[in-house]
Formats: C-alpha cells, structure tokens, sequence
C-alpha cells in the first residue's frame, strides 16, 4: 500500500466512524467527518497534506500524489 491509498483509506475510515459514532452516541460526532472533509478539500488546494507526512515518516512508500519533491 502507498501513500496515495493509505491517505484515503484513512480519510474513509475517520469518516465513517464518525457517522456512526454520531448516529449512535452524540451529533458532535459530526465534527469528525468535517474535519476529515476541509482537510481533504485544503490538500486538494495547497497539496500539503498532514497524514501524508506521518505515513512517510512511518516508512510508507510513497505513491504519485504525495511526492516528497
């Protein structure tokens, strides 16, 4: 696995965690799944994206999008 689809992987994870922990614990739950998506939506403009920086650091081999250039 690379960065690329550990990034998302991870994205898609947090995000339906927190949908199911809000629908099955509290709405503030729902803060989750907005963090996930303005930081999804920040690296798409910018391309710095935070957990791409932990995975490289954890010795994931990087994919096409998260290139350390």
């Amino acid at each position: 696995m690379n960065i690329d689809r550990a990034v998302m992987a991870l994205a898609g994870t947090l995000t339906l965690l927190g949908v199911i922990l809000a629908t099955l614990t509290s709405p503030w739950w729902m803060a989750v799944p907005a963090f996930v998506g303005l930081n999804l939506l920040q690296a798409s403009l910018t391309g710095f994206c935070p957990a791409a920086l932990i995975l490289r650091r954890a010795g994931v081999p990087a994919g096409c999008a998260f290139r350390a250039d």
